[in-house]
């Protein structure tokens, strides 16, 4: 399989923030973290990115993403001891709504880093529009 060098680079910036601060630290400490060092980078960025969230056509709440890279992937980040399948759902669902075809959920939470490539299941997917 091809290296994928937008997500291998993310993946670098996070194990340089996992690498300096360790675990323990609330998750909005390593989203703004994580945003200097992509700083450092040629790499496109937003953080918070909010989405309205649709029930049968009609609005039903919002969700917001940590990050929004190039505008064409979507990054989740946790701060907890291990990813479980529940995380895996929830950035996969995300991926959905945002109409992206890939994503990381990556949780600096652990005593290493842990990071999961997540793909677009659903049958309807559309390239992203400009966010």
């Amino acid at each position: 399989m091809e290296r994928d060098e937008l997500t291998y680079a993310i993946i670098g910036c996070a194990m340089q923030v996992h690498n300096k601060l360790g675990n323990g630290f609330q998750e909005v400490i390593y989203q703004r973290c994580l945003a200097i060092e992509l700083g450092k980078t040629k790499i496109n960025f937003a953080r918070e990115v909010e989405h309205p969230i649709f029930y049968d056509g009609i609005e039903v709440g919002t969700r917001r993403a940590d990050f929004i890279i190039e505008n064409k992937l979507m990054v989740e980040l946790k701060a907890i001891i291990n990813l479980e399948d529940v995380h895996l759902a929830q950035a996969k669902n995300y991926l959905v709504v945002y109409q992206f075809e890939k994503g990381l959920l990556i949780n600096f939470g652990a005593a290493s880093l842990q990071y999961k490539l997540i793909f677009n299941s659903n049958n309807n997917y559309k390239p992203a529009q400009t966010i």
